[in-house]
This record gives C-alpha cells, sequence and structure tokens, in this order.
C-alpha cells in the first residue's frame, strides 16, 4: 500500500471509523461465544465482510478506509484488554446514556500497564493494510490515553497503582507511545484517537472547565502530546472528540467552548468534532484551535450517524460557512458526527443508511472545495 504524497490527512471528505456490522458478522460472534465456530471460522467470516466494506469506501471515493472497527464488540475495551496489566470484566451495572443503560464492561488494572507485542489489533491492522489499494489510506483508530484514566463511573478500575496516578500516566504514556511505533512499523500512517473525555467534562461544565477537571485535563494533554511527538514524521495523528453514540443514543451535551483551551494546545494533525445537533454548540470555538499557529485541519461533524433521515447539502453548506467564520476554509473538512456502530449493537440506520451518509458527505466536499 503507498497513499500519494500529495494527499493531506484529515482529508476534505472522511469517516469516524466504525460501520454497522452486518447481520452475518454478528451472528458469526455469536455463534463463536456458544462454541458452535472456531476462532478460525470466525477470522474467515471478519475478513471477508471487511474486505467487502473496504470495497464499498472505496468504491464511493473515501481516500483513507477502516476495517469499520468489524473485530471489535466495544470501541475502547477491546483495546485496553490487549495490554498488558489490564483486563475486561463486567461490573454491576452498564454506562448511562441518555434514556439508557448500556451493555455491561469495564476495564481492571490489574498489573503494570505495558505495550503488548502480540496485541491483536496488530494482525487486523496488516489485514486490512493487505488489501487496501493503491493510492488509498488504510485508517487504524484506537481509544486516546485519556479514555483510559481511572475512573469508577467510566468502568476503569485501579486495583493495582492504588492511587498513584503519575506512576499510572506514565506507563501509559510509555505503553502508547510503543503501540503507535508498532502500527507504523506494519504500515500505517493514519491513526486516530477516540476520545470521549473532552466531550464529557465539556457537558459537566458550564463555559469553563470545572476546577476538579482541570488536572485531568492537564493530563490528557500532558500524555497526547508526548504520544505526537515521539510519532514518525509521516504518520498523521488526529483525534475524534465523541460525546456518546450507544444504540442512537448520547452520554455527554454542550459546547466545547470549557475545553476549547486544552483542546488548542494538542499537538495533533487534526480534530473530528460532533457538530449535528444542537447538543454541539456553535462553532466559536474552533477559533481558539485555528489560532494557535499549528495550522491543523478541523474536521466538523455534520451529517449525523444517529438517525436515518439524510441531510439536506445546501443545509450542510451552511454549516461550513457558519463554520468558516471561525476557521479558514483552507483548515477545515466535513465528517459524519461520529462512528456508525462505536459498539457491536450498532446505531438504529441500515446500511444503505450508511453509505448514503458518507456519499453525501463526499458530494457536499467536492463541491464545497472543487475537488475531485
Amino acid at each position: 500500500m503507498t497513499v500519494a504524497a500529495k494527499l493531506k490527512f484529515p482529508y476534505r471528505y472522511d469517516e469516524v471509523g466504525s460501520l454497522l456490522r452486518p447481520a452475518r458478522l454478528k451472528q458469526a460472534r455469536a455463534d463463536y461465544h456458544d462454541r458452535k465456530i472456531s476462532e478460525a471460522d470466525l477470522r474467515t467470516i471478519e475478513n471477508e465482510e471487511i474486505s467487502r466494506i473496504v470495497d464499498k469506501q472505496v468504491e464511493l471515493g473515501l481516500k483513507a478506509v477502516t476495517d469499520g472497527e468489524f473485530r471489535r464488540s466495544w470501541w475502547h475495551l477491546d483495546f485496553f484488554d490487549g495490554l498488558n496489566g489490564a483486563e475486561f470484566f463486567e461490573p454491576e451495572h452498564g454506562y448511562i446514556f441518555h434514556g439508557e443503560e448500556t451493555r455491561k464492561g469495564g476495564i481492571k488494572f490489574t498489573g503494570k500497564l505495558e505495550y503488548n507485542p502480540n496485541h491483536p489489533f496488530f494482525d487486523g491492522f496488516k489485514y486490512l493494510n493487505s488489501i487496501v489499494p493503491e493510492g488509498v489510506a488504510a485508517k487504524q483508530t484506537i481509544p486516546s490515553p485519556s479514555a483510559f484514566f481511572p475512573n469508577k463511573d467510566a468502568g476503569v478500575i485501579d486495583e493495582y497503582y492504588d492511587g498513584d496516578f503519575e506512576t499510572f500516566l506514565n506507563d501509559e504514556i510509555q505503553a502508547y507511545k510503543q503501540t503507535v511505533q508498532h502500527f507504523y512499523d506494519f504500515g500505517c500512517r493514519y491513526l486516530q484517537l477516540d476520545d470521549t473525555s473532552w466531550g464529557m467534562w465539556a457537558s459537566f461544565s458550564d463555559k469553563t472547565l470545572k476546577p476538579e477537571l482541570e488536572p485531568l485535563a492537564k493530563a490528557a494533554v500532558k500524555a497526547i502530546n508526548a504520544i505526537v511527538d515521539s510519532k514518525p514524521a509521516d504518520l498523521t495523528i488526529t483525534m475524534h472528540v465523541c460525546k456518546g453514540n450507544y444504540d442512537s443514543t448520547w452520554a455527554g451535551a454542550g459546547a466545547y467552548d470549557p475545553v476549547a483551551d486544552y483542546l488548542a494546545q494538542l499537538h495533533i494533525d487534526g480534530y473530528f468534532l460532533e457538530y449535528d445537533d444542537e447538543r454541539s454548540g456553535g462553532f466559536e470555538p474552533l477559533k481558539k484551535i485555528a489560532d494557535n499557529g499549528r495550522n491543523q485541519r478541523i474536521v466538523i461533524g455534520i451529517v449525523t450517524t444517529k438517525k436515518p433521515e439524510l441531510e439536506q447539502e445546501d443545509f450542510l453548506k451552511d454549516r461550513i460557512r457558519d463554520a468558516a467564520q471561525y476557521v479558514p476554509l483552507d483548515n477545515l473538512c466535513i465528517s459524519p458526527q461520529c462512528g456508525f456502530a462505536s459498539t457491536e449493537e450498532g446505531n438504529h440506520l441500515t446500511e444503505e443508511d450508511q453509505w448514503n451518509k458518507l456519499a453525501l458527505v463526499i458530494k457536499t466536499a467536492k463541491s464545497v472545495w472543487n475537488i475531485e
């Protein structure tokens, strides 16, 4: 796989990452859980379905494609469970979303947090990279380090560090640095950090960040920048800020104002920010990122993944014009607001709805930026 050097990511039209799991894949995972099929059988079906949706993404014209996170049950827990010193568990309750409790899942630290050279995500990326055609990038997504900060409400339980957050943070940074490098060694040139912390911290605050959250925000900046600053020069790292995405429901609401100063300190190459409805607030906070001197691209997620109704192209163009009051148009891109299936349940859309949403993003971007 090679990607044309002239392409800059995030591209004018992009996607967040996860895609709706087809019924065949869901059935195969259930059959594997019930020991009706082997792990090899499951991998064969995963590979076939990933190949199918990669072909579809390429057919639509996306410049960077993902495996839809088809090998995962959760957007974050599968990754954490694959690191040494962390393990998945089922807590008493799921996460509380808007009007709904999620399936149960959490992570415990049971030892020193370390990079795992045999992390299953590596084989997954190698397969994706092997089937992506010339001129298209294989995009890898992993959860952001701040999504892994000990937090009982988030289902991240510390049974090893005994409250020594600094030691935990240093171990986490090192584990991430090595993991990112290993993805690079396998050919990854476009990696995205998925981050719910900023969206939730903003939703817990009003205009300015609550004082008790400031140490966490500073730690997140420290961790993300340490990881990004150690990456190879030709590896693009972006970050998606999510406010919750489960079964078409959400967890956080509110403008980005309380966290904008911190987001503007990040050394990443681009941001994916949710702007699909009134929960997102206005575009004004984006000016702080635009004025930080780093010339980062900001992807505004103006097409929702939570419902099937298709937005009007003229409405999307108006949203882009509004955002361009605060960020130069040359630094803007567009995408869906989130993935279509942050967990294997997926949102309440059909696969056809999903492709139509992505096609609309591409069509709108081509018109606005006069690109192919």
